[in-house]
Formats: C-alpha cells, sequence, structure tokens
C-alpha cells in the first residue's frame, strides 16, 4: 500500500473519517462491476457472430476457414521465428 493510501492512526479510530480500506473496496467494486460489463459485452457479440456465421451459405463458410488458417499459420510462424523454434 503506498503512503498516500495509509489511514492516520487517528483515522482509524474516528468512524466520521473514510479510511484508504473503504475507497481500496470501492475501488475493487468498481472492477468487478466493469468486468461483468465487459463479459456480457462480448458474450452478446459473441452470441450474434455465432447467428451471423450460422446463416452463411457453405462456400462462403469455407472461405472463411481458408482465411482464417492461413491467420492462425502466419501467427504461429511469426512466434516461431521470435522464439527460434
Amino acid at each position: 500500500m503506498s503512503d498516500i493510501f495509509k489511514p492516520i492512526s487517528d483515522d482509524r479510530n474516528n468512524p466520521s473519517f473514510s479510511s484508504a480500506d473503504n475507497y481500496l473496496q470501492d475501488s475493487s467494486t468498481n472492477e468487478a462491476g466493469r468486468t461483468l460489463l465487459a463479459a456480457v459485452v462480448g458474450g452478446v457479440v459473441s452470441a450474434a457472430g455465432y447467428l451471423v456465421y450460422s446463416r452463411l451459405p457453405d462456400d462462403q463458410k469455407e472461405r472463411l476457414h481458408g482465411h482464417v488458417r492461413q491467420l492462425v499459420e502466419s501467427r504461429v510462424n511469426e512466434l516461431r521465428g521470435r522464439f527460434n523454434i
């Protein structure tokens, strides 16, 4: 804990002052809310993507698979080059 968030000893005994512990709890609650929002948005986007993908004709699905394979292969080759694997 950094010095600016450490409560002064008098503040611990006086309940009218908000302590650093309360500040940190509010921050973690805010982070949890953001994480939950990101998860919900990600779920909605992935569900919409699945609906679009499921309605594609077979030839477009095959072309999409080919593009994904090329992308993954290029990334794997890039990583192998970086790490000399």
